[in-house]
Order: structure tokens, then sequence, then C-alpha cells
């Protein structure tokens, strides 16, 4: 599943925009639009300790009338994580056959 990556403080600054724009009074009356996501993984995307899947962005811009061009943010390919772990593990595994 590909990714949306925005810079720092970027993305709780877009899902902000969102809540505002859908009148919504917190994360968790993000629902009531049909999405089926838990509590804790809205809390996850909004202090940025996760990624916004591709299909949550494009359904959240499109719900809150938000221009997705108007977004500054980059789209991850769905291995990004794998190769950012293959390249950690590859380093990890220098050091040892150095040491």
């Amino acid at each position: 599943m590909a990714r949306a990556k925005f810079k720092k403080g970027e993305q709780r600054k877009f899902l902000t925009a969102v809540l505002k724009k859908l009148n919504c009074p917190s994360l968790r009356a993000l629902n009531q639009f049909g999405f089926e996501i838990s509590y804790s993984t809205l809390k996850n995307y909004y202090s940025e300790w996760r990624t916004i899947p591709q299909e949550l962005f494009a359904n959240l811009c499109y719900l809150s009338k938000t221009d997705p061009n108007s977004v500054d943010y980059q789209i991850l390919e769905e291995n990004w994580g794998q190769k950012e772990g293959g390249r950690a593990n590859k380093k990890c595994e220098r050091k040892r056959l150095n040491t």
C-alpha cells in the first residue's frame, strides 16, 4: 500500500484542516463518514507516528474538497519500509563482520 509522506508537522496540519472543513469536533468523529479506522490508528496519523495511506489521503481530500496538488507531500512506494530496514540491516552486518 502506497503512503503519503508529509514534511514534519505538515501531516498534523493537513488532518486539522480536514477536520475543520468537515466540521468534525475530534478525530473520532471521522468514522461517521464511513471510515473504519480505529481511534488509535487515527491518533498515530495525527501525531505523525505513521504515514497516511494514499487511499485514505485521497478520500480525505475528496470529502473535504481539498485539492491534493495544493498539499505538499510525496508518495512512498509500497516497499519503502522494507528497503529502509534492509539498508539498516546491511550496515549492522558490515559492522559485525569488521569487528
